[in-house]
């Protein structure tokens, strides 16, 4: 029997909700879901729907990566490589990253380009280390930076690659192909189920499993939540939850706003917020979630109805959703609730069709940079350099308070304020503090996201979702940088180049970006939290 509780706080959306669900009931959907069912989402999305379904049995089809897992960390333990690194972007990183700081088991996460979050990772016993390669297509190009880093790094340190890298990918991805090349060990995924869904494939369960947590008791929870989720009953959760969503969304709130109230799960609304934004966030619409820090919070106790304030916890005070229950069946519920809301808004929930759009802006700057008197900054105050197009008004601001206040005043109505910080995480973690500083100024729903992570999660609401939010890029000089073993770039050019390749792309689709260079990142850090508390 499921653990999982779903709660409509609201009575008003709770009868919406029910009258939605009655109607998915009548048509089957929870079952035409578990059946894999392609039609569910129209015509236009049926092929890609077709290659994308193996997630709902994934409590059964992945159980015989227990025991494989298992006897692999054994094999490493006993070779005395406990440590695990995992490189891996969006749904290759953020579900295992949940899974291990639920159960309190270390796993390092490198999902950044930051020369400096790199290095630290380099810094430790690589005789103990084993690198976790995750990458779907193979092609990823962060993921494949750490890993020909890592690899020189084992090298010079007198190590077999061989006995320390882990490759995760699909069957027949380029990456596979190299690795086997190399000797390395190769475990792959399934290759039906997307990114954002992969949280119970080899992708989530690898890098868990040999971090120590206990794969087998996840699956185990998903099993007992599948049953429930695949009937066709008014009191299913993944129905009524998905229904609730999409009756928000068609009253004007767009957002999702997650904060956790006790539900023993860490970090798991930043799992939720690619899930679906990547899948709901095209055509003009879509669900953008905004994880904030605790039920006080800005964004969420003051929400308003541009937003649906969801707890991830029992205690529900000031939320009109709640949903709690084991970390399996949570993953479950919240893919079975996000396609059932794809398919009411009208949208395909399996593709990402503008996330290549930043991917390709990116590779054109790493290919042809642009020079320095093409790249000037608008002005510079202390150790804060600004870059800004031509959206800001006449008469320019010449503070970084009054740019900022430039920026939150460009934001239409019901708009959003998105924080996308291309920064160390570990080192400059201090900045994501700023989320609720600049939402309490602005009175604007607001997403702090670090980059370039985010680009493999809200990047593709921020191009296709609704076009009414304003960006706040934030970048940072460093004090030294990581070439990438044969390749024309360096880790620090890189970042660069995703962070103008991204603003670029969302210029182009009229929407105004600020980016706000630290010349100096601890210096900067403390006059932009000045900055902030000025506007």
């Amino acid at each position: 029997m499921s653990d999982l509780d779903l709660r409509i706080a609201d009575s008003g959306l709770a009868a919406g909700a029910a009258k939605l669900t009655e109607d998915l009931v009548a048509d089957k959907v929870a079952s035409r879901i578990a059946a894999k069912d392609a039609t569910l989402w129209g015509p236009d999305a049926e092929s890609e729907a077709g290659k994308r379904l193996d997630w709902v049995d994934l409590a059964t089809t992945s159980r015989p990566l227990v025991a494989e897992v298992t006897a692999l960390r054994e094999r490493l333990n006993a070779a005395g490589v406990h440590r695990v690194v995992l490189a891996g972007m969006g749904g290759s990183s953020l579900a295992p990253e949940v899974i291990c700081r639920t159960e309190v088991r270390p796993l390092t996460v490198l999902d950044t380009t930051d020369p400096g979050q790199v290095e630290d990772a380099l810094a430790g016993d690589l005789a103990a280390t084993v690198l976790v390669v995750s990458s779907k297509s193979g092609s990823t190009v962060e993921t494949d930076s750490h890993y020909r880093i890592f690899t020189r790094a084992f090298r010079e340190a007198g190590l077999d690659p061989a006995g320390h890298i882990v490759v995760v990918t699909d069957p027949g991805s380029p990456l596979q192909a190299r690795a086997e090349e190399a000797g390395l060990t190769v475990i792959n995924a399934d290759p039906g189920v997307g990114g954002r869904y992969s949280a119970l494939t080899a992708f989530g369960l690898v890098p868990a499993g040999l971090a120590g947590a206990d794969i087998g008791g996840l699956l185990d929870d998903a099993s007992a939540a599948a049953e429930v989720l695949g009937r066709d009953a008014a009191e299913n959760p993944g129905l009524v939850l998905g229904a609730a969503l999409a009756a928000r969304h068609a009253a004007g709130a767009e957002k999702v706003v997650f904060a956790d109230t006790g539900s023993g799960i860490v970090g798991f609304g930043d799992w939720a917020e690619q899930l679906i934004a990547e899948s709901t966030g095209k055509q003009g619409v879509g669900l953008l979630p905004v994880v904030v820090e605790s039920a006080t919070a800005p964004g969420f106790a003051d929400a308003g109805p541009d937003a649906t304030p969801v707890a991830l916890g029992t205690d529900t005070s000031g939320a009109l959703l709640s949903s709690s229950g084991p970390l399996g069946g949570m993953f479950l519920l919240w893919e079975y609730a996000t396609v059932v809301a794809g398919r009411l808004i009208g949208i395909n929930p399996f593709d990402q069709p503008d996330v290549e759009a930043a991917k390709a802006a990116a590779r054109a700057l790493l290919d042809a940079p642009p020079d320095a008197g093409g790249d000037a900054p608008a002005f510079t105050e202390g150790a804060i350099e600004v870059y800004a197009g031509d959206w800001l008004p006449a008469g320019k601001p010449e503070t970084v308070a009054g740019a900022i206040g430039a920026l939150l005043a460009a934001a239409p109505d019901r708009g959003y304020l998105a924080v996308q910080a291309y920064l160390d995480r570990i080192a400059d973690a201090s900045v994501a503090v700023l989320r609720g500083e600049l939402a309490r100024a602005s009175g604007l729903q607001t997403t702090f996201g670090w980059g370039p992570r985010f680009l493999h999660s809200t990047g593709q609401y921020h191009k296709g979702g609704h076009q009414n939010g304003v960006y706040l890029q934030l970048t940072g000089s460093v004090r030294s940088d990581l070439t990438v073993p044969d390749r024309p770039y360096a880790l620090a050019g890189l970042q660069r180049a995703q962070a103008l390749g991204d603003a670029n792309v969302l210029a182009e689709h009229g929407r105004p970006v600020l980016r706000l260079n630290l010349t100096d990142r601890e210096a900067g850090l403390v006059q932009l939290a000045t900055a902030i508390a000025a506007v």
